[in-house]
């Protein structure tokens, strides 16, 4: 498919390649949750981004809300473990997450899901990963998001102010850990600024919803 990327004045190069994970920091939320950032990990994300809005077999899903079934505001694909994924560099960024993070998550990450956000339009509501085991114990969830920003919300679980919005795009990575999944709750909110699309890869371990 076709979608329109204000590629990044920072980022002027087609080589796809990943930098070191020794940048990350951390920020302890509390209740157990923290998060891990790093902008800028992937350098060439423009050309990431446009092969896999190009590449990746995109489809538009609906949703039972309250009486009536509704549109999914954004285009979603899933790989699930063992599965091939629509670029080398998404698998090469799952190898060094699975370990960088080995001693402490105890296991690798296996699926990729991917969203692609095609304008400001697009969303994803407040909510936490809590389908399957991420109900009841502590994992993570790590994010690599390729194309314009958009601000990643966290609150406490149950509702009540944002507590932060973090802005991804152009190649950042964030990791939600601990209890995060099931204390803090996390959004992509609808955007009335022209922004253009991203697309943002979730990669979890096995049994993580």
């Amino acid at each position: 498919m076709h979608a329109h990327l204000q590629g990044s004045l920072f980022d002027q190069t087609d080589e796809i390649r990943l930098g070191p994970l020794t940048g990350l920091r951390r920020t302890e939320l509390g209740s157990g949750a923290w998060i891990d950032h790093l902008p800028g990990w992937v350098s060439g994300a423009d050309a990431l981004f446009e092969h896999l809005a190009a590449e990746v077999p995109w489809r538009a899903e609906r949703r039972q809300m309250y009486e009536r079934e509704v549109d999914v505001p954004r285009l979603l694909a899933y790989y699930a473990e063992g599965a091939p994924l629509p670029h080398p560099s998404l698998t090469e960024a799952r190898e060094a997450l699975s370990a960088h993070y080995a001693a402490e998550l105890g296991e690798p990450f296996t699926t990729a899901g991917l969203c692609l956000y095609r304008d400001g339009r697009d969303s994803v509501a407040w909510h936490g990963d809590r389908t399957g085991r991420s109900s009841r114990e502590d994992t993570m969830v790590a994010i690599m998001s390729v194309g314009d920003p958009r601000d990643l919300a966290l609150r406490p679980r149950g509702g009540g102010r944002t507590a932060m919005r973090l802005p991804l795009g152009h190649g950042d990575l964030v990791v939600m850990g601990g209890s995060c999944q099931r204390t803090w709750e996390h959004a992509v909110p609808k955007s009335t600024r022209a922004v253009g699309p991203r697309v943002s890869v979730q990669f979890r371990p096995r049994g993580v919803g």
